[in-house]
């Protein structure tokens, strides 16, 4: 079979070299001779490698502080340890038997498991200990395990040296059992938390590779039923491999940016304490020969195990069930949140108070807020003063009929400004899963300014700005019909000449002067309007006919002023006639006036507007 060219890129020599020595290890042990000294010699090179590795780990750039200190501490154990093996490979080298381990031996290695140990029960474990159901969770499988690495121990380790073992033995595996147990708990500690120094296929090797240096060799000469130093050296040693290949492993991730999501470190369920349990449930029929079990507890232990099989699996395919439900959920939120945070139209649920409890991203941008600063904000303060009496009719209606309304009104940005939005709010304070008003919105900022802009085209003649004929005629239709209201007609006399003379864009500059100072002169007081060409109106409320012909005269004096145009100063006369009626006399005092200003232009005759 040919292995791709790509493949064969990926292939880690570091890894390749590991896995290599392994399978090296087994034939050589198992076939050649005097082995004994081999054993501490390979032993002390894997330990030296591992303290290399574990250096490379601990300078590799951005690693955070605690991770930097756990590889900080694997390194000394690891060190710890290479010199326990390295003293004892002295030993064995000068005639001791290889399998007669020193005391000297014995404590460098726990001083290296102690320093490694507690720096991972120091080290913090992030989101996991945050919330007390997820703690207890914690707790509950770091027991499962430990009950089960406890069992094996006892089996593998304890039980027989407290029966059969010399003194020191017995606290050899004792203080050996009491350092695996802080391990296997820090180990779990770590693979459990959100912020482990490593990914989860690294921790568990390596959390193998720990374990099976305490109970691969008992366990292989239980399974072989006679002591074989080959294999004892062999079971012993290979454990021995995985803790380097995991640290190579881990330098790998950390340099391809390989990481698990923290999302994906906070599963909702551990396979680890399903398999500690069946590991115990193997071990119970392991042991059965032993005791020379009869026919009838052979029936109930292959009743337990079976029985106990079925309710992991089961178990196992409803997580499976969960996780998928889960991913599901999740991929649905991270839709959701994609949608809200590009959305141009806004969503934001307030209390009965009107205070934010939610603010999707497009109406924080509309506010201009920093994200964190909507919750808790008072929307009813944001709002323009003129907009509290429509904002307290659109409550009023959505709560009296416990349905959705909605109006236009002004929200204040952080940068001063009013953005005109479109709401419509719907009420879901009795709906358990919201307890809130729902207000959806869009920004029609723009669109409001295009309107008024149409508005104000529609209504008011462009050049001068003045009020057009047809909202002349409104403001008269909306005047109180019970008061009196006066109406004049201003012709501009001379008009034509300034035209002829100094051209339209001196007329121009004309009709704006005329216009800016009748503005002035009728102030909020009336209506000044353009009916067309040079000829002018006002509308007085409240006027009585002496206002009005005061008013009049007023207009021709101020009128007849000098205006500068380009080049030029001219002056143009004006023609104002009025009358005086109520509103439901629009046409006649509209006529009225109108014959009024005629007979104004025909006393003017021959006073027409001149140039200086």
């Amino acid at each position: 079979m040919r292995v791709d060219r790509g493949v064969r890129s990926q292939l880690d020599p570091v890894l390749v070299a590991l896995v290599g020595l392994g399978l090296l290890l087994v034939p050589w042990f198992l076939l050649a001779p005097g082995v004994g000294t081999a054993l501490w010699v390979i032993q002390t090179g894997i330990d030296l490698f591992t303290v290399y590795l574990a250096w490379r780990l601990y300078r590799l750039p951005g690693v955070n502080r605690y991770a930097r200190r756990f590889w900080a501490a694997v390194v000394a154990g690891m060190g710890s340890s290479a010199v326990a093996d390295t003293f004892q490979t002295v030993l064995v080298a000068g005639g001791r038997s290889p399998s007669d381990i020193s005391v000297v031996q014995t404590c460098f290695v726990i001083l290296g498991m102690v320093i490694v140990v507690i720096t991972m029960l120091c080290h913090p474990i992030g989101g996991v200990g945050g919330v007390g159901r997820q703690r207890l969770r914690l707790w509950l499988d770091a027991a499962t395990v430990l009950t089960a690495v406890a069992v094996f121990l006892w089996y593998f380790l304890l039980a027989g040296q407290f029966r059969d073992g010399r003194t020191a033995d017995r606290l050899s595996a004792a203080a050996t059992t009491a350092v695996m147990m802080l391990v296997t708990f820090a180990l779990i500690k770590l693979l459990f938390s959100a912020n482990a120094p490593f990914q989860q296929l690294p921790g568990v090797i390596g959390a193998l590779g720990v374990t099976g240096t305490a109970i691969a060799a008992p366990l292989a000469a239980l399974v072989m039923e006679r002591s074989d130093d080959r294999i004892m050296y062999l079971a012993q040693l290979l454990p021995c491999l995985l803790i380097p290949i995991s640290l190579r492993l881990q330098e790998i991730f950390n340099r391809r940016n390989i990481d698990v999501p923290v999302a994906a470190r906070e599963k909702r369920f551990s396979r680890v304490p399903y398999a500690a349990v069946a590991g115990t449930q193997l071990l119970l029929v392991l042991a059965l020969p032993a005791v020379h079990a009869d026919l009838k507890i052979w029936g109930v232990a292959v009743g337990v195990l079976l029985s106990t099989g079925l309710v992991l699996a089961r178990q196992q395919a409803a997580f499976q069930d969960n996780e998928r439900l889960l991913a599901e959920i999740s991929r649905r939120d991270e839709w959701q949140n994609a949608l809200a945070q590009h959305a141009s139209d806004t969503t934001i649920v307030t209390d009965g108070s009107q205070r934010v409890l939610y603010a999707s991203p497009s109406a924080v941008r509309l506010l201009g807020l920093k994200e964190g600063d909507e919750t808790g904000l008072d929307l009813g303060g944001r709002l323009h003063p003129e907009d509290m009496a429509v904002a307290a009719q659109l409550l009023a209606e959505m709560t009296s009929t416990a349905g959705t309304a909605s109006a236009e009104m002004r929200m204040l940005h952080t940068d001063g400004s009013y953005h005109w939005t479109h709401l419509i709010g719907t009420d879901l304070l009795a709906n358990p899963n919201i307890r809130g008003l729902v207000w959806n919105g869009r920004d029609v900022t723009d669109a409001r300014r295009l309107q008024d802009e149409l508005r104000h085209q529609a209504t008011h003649d462009v050049l001068t700005g003045l009020a057009n004929r047809f909202l002349l005629q409104q403001r008269v239709l909306t005047a109180d019909t019970g008061r009196p209201i006066s109406f004049l007609v201003i012709d501009l006399d001379g008009f034509k000449q300034v035209n002829d003379v100094h051209g339209h864009h001196a007329g121009d500059q004309v009709l704006i002067t005329v216009a800016d100072r009748l503005t002035d002169l009728v102030g909020d007081s009336g209506t000044v309007a353009r009916l067309g060409g040079d000829e002018f109106a006002v509308v007085l409320p409240d006027a009585s006919p002496a206002q009005a012909a005061t008013l009049a005269e007023t207009i021709g004096r101020i009128v007849a002023e000098p205006i500068p145009v380009t080049g030029a100063v001219v002056t143009v006369g004006a023609s104002v006639g009025a009358s005086t009626g109520t509103p439901a006399d629009t046409e006649r005092m509209l006529r009225e006036a109108d014959d009024a200003m005629y007979r104004s232009k025909q006393a003017r005759r021959g006073l027409v507007g001149h140039h200086r």
